[in-house]
Parts: C-alpha cells; sequence; structure tokens
C-alpha cells in the first residue's frame, strides 16, 4: 500500500498558474492521465496528463527527451492511443513517472521551457477510452443499496445472506463502454408488465443511471496466480467515474436465474481522468465493519486494509434535462455521498476476483457496483431516490422524475479534500439518453 511522499506535499505550486487555482481538479499533486486529441483533428490519440485546465501531451514530451530511465521508459509507453502499455509496467514504474512529472512541473523546474510547449488546453480536446477494456467485471459493494433496492421487493430481509460474506459480481460487456460525452439511445428489450399474460418487446420505461467508480487493472496476473490481498493494489493502475446505466424493468424479467443482460450492456460510461491510486493516498481511512456483521474471511483481509483500505472519495450526481438545457439552466444536484461507505474495498475486490486463478489483464475495468451512503439523500440510483418510482422527485425548474427520459444527461463529479491535503479530482463523466431505435 503506497504512502505519502514528496509529490503530495499540500505546498508544492506549479509553475502554471491555473494548476494553483483553489477548487481546480487537477493540481500538481493530482496528475492524472488520459487518451486525447484537438478536437476534429486527424492527430493520433495519444496519451495525456491533466495539469490546470491543461494536457501534458506525453508523446511531445517523449519527443522532447527531457526524462531518462523508468520515468522516460513509462512516457514512450503512453505514447499510443491506449494506456495498456503503460499500465502493463510495474507500480515502482508508474511512481518514477509521477515523481519526474512532479519535479518538472514545478515552479522554478528547469524543464518548464520544454514542457511548455508540450501543453494542450483542456478546451480544445477530445478524449477516446484511455485503455482497451478487455474484460469488465461489475460489483456490488454498497450495503446501503443493495439494502435500499432488498426492502422494495423483501421488506423483512432486504440482504440476501450472501452479501456480508462476498464481494458479489458478475461479467458485464466491454465493447459498449464509452467516454464522457457518450449519447446512447434508450435500450429495447422484453418486459412483462404486471398483470400482462405475456411479455412485449419495446424501449424501457424505467431507465436509470448507477453512480460508480471505475477501476482500471495495471500489471494483472497469470492465470492461476491469485493475487493476495496484500499485493492487490500493487496490480490496480487507478480510478475513474463510472455510470453503469440499468435498464430496470428489463432486469426484472429477464435476471432471474443468470442476472442481467440486455438491460446493462447496452452502454456504460466513463470519466477520460484515471487518477493514480497513488494520488489517493492522503484520502485513506479505516476500513471497519459493525462488530455484529461478518468478518472478512483470512484472503479478504489485512492489517493494512484495515487500517487505511477505504477511500474518502466525494461523490455527486446531477441531472440536466433537455428542457433546462434549451433554457440554459444548469444541471442539479441529486445526490451525494463518499466511496467510503463501500462495503469491500479495491484490494479486497481484486483478491476476490482472482482467488480462483482468474487471470487480469492490463487494462481491465472493474465497477463498485452503485454507491450510496447511509442516508436516503446519499443514494446511487433513481430507484433508491424514488423509492421505486413510487416518490418522484420534483427538480428546480418544475419538472418531475420518477426515471429518466430522453434528452436527459446525467453528470457524475468526485473529488477528495481534507485539511493538509491538496484537494484533487476525477473531472466529471457526462452520458446523455437519445430516442429508442425504431
Amino acid at each position: 500500500m503506497q504512502t505519502l511522499n514528496e509529490t503530495h506535499d499540500p505546498a508544492l505550486r506549479s509553475w502554471l498558474a491555473s494548476a494553483n487555482q483553489a477548487q481546480t481538479d487537477f493540481p500538481i499533486q493530482n496528475l492524472p492521465f488520459a487518451v486525447f486529441r484537438r478536437q476534429g483533428s486527424a492527430e493520433a490519440y495519444r496519451g495525456g496528463v491533466a495539469i490546470g485546465d491543461q494536457i501534458l501531451d506525453l508523446a511531445a514530451v517523449a519527443a522532447s527527451g527531457v526524462f531518462s530511465g523508468a520515468a522516460a521508459a513509462a512516457v514512450h509507453a503512453a505514447t499510443a492511443d491506449s494506456l495498456n502499455a503503460l499500465m502493463a509496467m510495474a507500480q515502482p514504474v508508474w511512481s518514477a513517472l509521477r515523481l519526474a512529472l512532479s519535479r518538472a512541473l514545478r515552479e522554478g523546474a528547469p524543464e518548464q521551457a520544454k514542457l511548455a510547449v508540450c501543453l494542450v488546453p483542456q478546451a480544445v480536446a477530445e478524449y477516446s477510452l484511455p485503455a482497451h477494456i478487455g474484460d469488465y467485471t461489475d460489483f456490488y459493494t454498497s450495503v446501503h443499496h443493495a439494502t435500499n433496492i432488498g426492502r422494495q421487493f423483501r421488506p423483512d430481509n432486504p440482504l440476501l445472506p450472501n452479501f456480508k460474506w462476498i464481494p458479489i459480481g458478475y461479467h458485464g460487456r466491454a465493447s459498449s463502454i464509452g467516454v464522457s460525452g457518450q449519447r446512447f439511445p434508450r435500450p429495447v428489450g422484453q418486459t412483462m408488465p404486471p398483470g400482462a399474460s405475456a411479455p412485449s418487446l419495446g424501449p424501457c420505461k424505467r431507465l436509470d443511471y448507477e453512480l460508480e467508480m471505475g477501476i482500471f487493472v495495471g500489471s494483472g496476473n497469470a492465470l492461476g496466480k491469485p493475487i493476495a490481498i496484500t499485493e492487490a493494489e500493487a496490480s490496480v493502475f487507478g480510478m475513474c467515474l463510472l455510470n453503469d446505466w440499468s435498464a430496470r424493468d428489463i432486469q426484472a424479467w429477464e435476471y432471474q436465474p443468470l442476472g442481467p443482460f440486455l438491460s446493462k450492456n447496452f452502454a456504460s460510461t466513463i470519466s477520460p481522468w484515471i487518477v493514480t491510486l497513488e494520488a489517493l493516498s492522503p484520502y485513506r481511512v479505516a476500513f471497519t465493519r459493525p462488530t455484529d456483521d461478518p468478518q472478512p474471511l483470512p484472503y479478504l483481509d489485512s492489517p493494512d486494509n484495515s487500517a487505511q483500505g477505504a477511500l474518502d472519495i466525494q461523490l455527486e450526481v446531477l441531472l440536466q434535462t433537455q428542457t433546462m438545457r434549451q433554457q440554459d439552466q444548469a444541471a442539479t444536484r441529486l445526490t451525494h455521498t463518499s466511496y467510503r461507505h463501500a462495503y469491500w474495498t479495491v484490494a479486497q475486490i481484486v483478491a476476490h476476483h482472482t482467488v480462483n486463478g482468474c487471470n487480469l489483464q492490463p487494462g481491465d475495468l472493474m465497477g463498485t457496483g452503485t454507491l450510496s451512503g447511509p442516508t436516503l439523500d446519499e443514494a446511487g440510483a433513481l430507484i433508491e431516490l424514488t423509492v421505486g418510482g413510487k416518490q418522484p422527485l420534483t427538480l428546480p425548474n418544475g419538472e418531475s422524475r420518477t426515471y429518466l427520459e430522453d434528452g436527459d444527461a446525467v453528470v457524475l463529479r468526485g473529488w477528495c479534500e481534507k485539511p493538509g491535503a491538496a484537494r484533487i479530482g476525477f473531472g466529471q463523466c457526462v452520458g446523455t439518453v437519445l430516442p429508442a431505435l425504431t
């Protein structure tokens, strides 16, 4: 588990003024990775690092020859149209690159002249998926979400008996994962309305968002070689925001006995920026369980995981309807919660995923599952906020929602802040619902 070092010093300032602004997501203490090019250009996509309101073009940095050793090798690996080669490198190499970038971007750094010409404004950039995602696994790690959902169907026994013993997950589809800005048609599938004698095919009527974090695998493991919980985080490159959209009415009909299918495979949206676990080090908190809950089995337990396995990442969901957009009204907040409330940690997810010898590969993505806090206003999905559609939300402009309508744009944001540490953020993850295909 990574510890604090000079790159986390809250007093560090960059020679780039926008990186020193109080509310920026991308100060010098962050340095997240994405894949980008200039909007509308024929340029090749390549890796970049966010600093203030700019992107440090890693292909240009590699060409400048400003770095040497492990940092130079890491920069070269990030010049392709995906970050898989960089992700495949070991954690010490990622740290070497982070340290070199931090030192070169600080006030007074001799590299300023060479790196200043490698900057591209974020305002003129467009993004691709940061990695070629080979496999995607979605987990179910929020006890509050599981309880809220279970209570709607099993009021006297909302949690299934395995939830507190095992990180529950299922394998999803990687091809329909898109980067922020994704626009997708309302999904179509079979539903069985109450009282109907037969199902029918049609557009989803109960479309929902799911507030999640994405976990990008780094170096991974060989087939048949489990990753111990004490080594799990060394195999994780970083985290992003994830909206794993859900068609609730399609899912209700199809999910037994094998789980969701068409209700989940139509789209998932991630933020372009991957924040490394090293950047998140200042925001670690203890992982605890209520004393009367089952404690993790030995393969899911370690002193480090108990002491600092959870992460206090602030998360919020905002909604901008088509009417709001047409009237130039800002998106309105629906939810604010924290990832620290998750019932299972990143290390536990990785350890469980590989305990049977499953091989994770660089660029694989894992979702945390919907993240909800202990109170209903911290719920990470509309099905919770509206109690299964029974209590519609009234928006500031007078519109109401039980589930998403065509033209709705959902915005996820994430950031970390606390006294004695620099505020860092994830940018945002935006997806828009289009009418169903006819």
